[in-house]
């Protein structure tokens, strides 16, 4: 008999006792936006059950806070400098890289996408064998300079003509042209569709959803649930940056006027925490389908966002900076084998998620991926896979974040900040200029500069000094 079950299980194919992979990214999502995760002014149960039953890494990093290049981190596994992508306008994923979906697609999984797309080409060119809810650029109505306005009378400049595509790739006009308060259900509703399938392949599900990106629009049913009185300012509040940080003048920056004020921070961390509250319940409508048909247990299910936000925070609105706001995001995964309740403290990446589920699903991590697995971290065989986190925007901003030390620098104007993030959390006093830490200031230095030499960046491959 024991014969006979070897034979048979060796007869079953590849895939059969593979685990699925459902992989859910927000954007513009602060770190500090989970009820579990010290926030009680938002509701969020669905999240705060992966947080309670899964791994939530404490110090996950984007890297490039911005997102079309940091998607395209998360495609290809390698820095903005190796895929070709950092966000300086017109530049597409290198050809010569394996993609994500293209690898587990090569190992026997059915690859899905559903919600916005950003980078180059379409999902079902780029290794996904199908797309619903698919969300992108053009095929709206909205004529070019026209002002379109919405919460408050605000123009709006983010999504700006974007529509939802059908199977064949015509706009569906009737859900609507840029972002509306469904535009996130209906990304759920996509991904529900593939989830609904009864198929005997293991799946690699990626859902993107749109918010909380601006333009903020309230979801139906939370008009009062959030309001400025319930809010609470960030502890690092600012109304206007100190200086230029290279992004003063960005879109991000131009959603409020100068100076912030609390009032208008408050109305926007409103409606903010009612978009993520609403995405939640997506969450929540798809962990719900993989329970109802059993295949929850063998799921695993990673939840982050592509960058954060400033929000109020030091002045800033947008994304575009190396503060812990903005470049730390939420990072949990849930699945067999992973310790209920686990938080990990050691660094981790936006692109460490390609070799981190292929190592999980047991297949090889392509040979032009340079990220690294982090499953040797959750199997509890090593304390850490990055002695640091790096991070870097445009030509403007690098950073270096070395155990409890985060180093910035703005190459425009060779000004530094330097924070110490046990005593300073919130990063408000700028050590930089103290003579008792310039020795720690200037190795730092040498190891940020080191870092994005070796990695070709053009502007250190030329020797940049302080």
């Amino acid at each position: 008999m024991r014969c006979l079950i070897a034979l048979w299980l060796l007869a079953l194919p590849l895939w059969a006792a593979k685990p699925n992979f459902l992989v859910i990214v927000t954007d513009d999502q602060r770190p500090d936006t989970i009820g579990a995760l010290g926030n009680p002014r938002i509701d969020t149960p669905h999240l705060d059950w992966l947080v309670n039953n899964g791994a939530t890494f404490e110090n996950f990093i984007c890297s490039n806070p911005l997102c079309v290049p940091s998607r395209a981190e998360i495609l290809t596994g390698c820095t903005g400098y190796r895929n070709g992508v950092r966000g300086l306008g017109g530049e597409r994923i290198n050809p010569k890289l394996t993609l994500w979906p293209a690898a587990m697609a090569a190992g026997g999984y059915r690859a899905w996408y559903s919600g916005k797309w950003m980078n180059d080409g379409q999902p079902t060119t780029r290794g996904y064998h199908e797309a619903r809810g698919l969300f992108s650029s053009g095929g709206g109505t909205w004529k070019k300079g026209e002002v379109i306005r919405g919460r408050k009378g605000r123009p709006i400049t983010g999504y700006r003509n974007w529509t939802f595509k059908n199977s064949k790739g015509k706009p569906d006009l009737q859900k609507g042209i840029g972002l509306t308060p469904l535009t996130d259900k209906y990304i759920a509703d996509g991904a529900l569709e593939f989830l609904k399938r009864n198929i005997k392949q293991p799946f690699f599900l990626h859902v993107n959803f749109t918010g909380p990106h601006d333009p903020l629009v309230v979801p139906p049913g939370y008009a009062k649930k959030y309001t400025r009185a319930t809010m609470k300012l960030p502890e690092n509040f600012k109304p206007e940056h100190p200086f230029d940080h290279g992004n003063l003048k960005g879109r991000d920056e131009a959603l409020l006027p100068w100076p912030r004020t609390k009032a208008d921070v408050l109305d926007e961390l409103a409606v903010y925490y009612a978009v993520v509250d609403h995405i939640d319940k997506q969450v929540g409508r798809m962990l719900a389908q993989l329970r109802a048909d059993g295949r929850l247990a063998n799921t695993f299910v990673i939840f982050t966002s592509d960058h954060g936000l400033a929000l109020g925070s030091h002045g800033l609105m947008g994304k575009q900076n190396m503060y812990d706001h903005t470049i730390r995001v939420p990072f949990i995964m849930v699945g067999p084998g992973i310790t209920k309740g686990q938080r990990v403290p050691a660094f981790g990446f936006l692109r460490d998620m390609f070799p981190t589920v292929c190592d999980l699903a047991g297949l090889p991590i392509p040979k032009t991926v340079e990220a690294k697995s982090l499953a040797p971290l959750l199997r509890g065989q090593r304390q850490n896979v990055h002695s640091a986190g790096y991070g870097y925007f445009q030509d403007v901003q690098r950073m270096i974040w070395m155990e409890n030390w985060k180093l910035i620098f703005y190459l425009k104007t060779g000004r530094h900040q330097l924070f110490n993030l046990t005593d300073d959390p919130h990063e408000l006093n700028d050590l930089s200029r103290s003579p008792v830490r310039r020795v720690r200031l200037q190795r730092m230095r040498r190891s940020l500069n080191q870092w994005f030499h070796d990695q070709g960046d053009e502007l250190f491959l030329r020797g940049f000094k302080d």
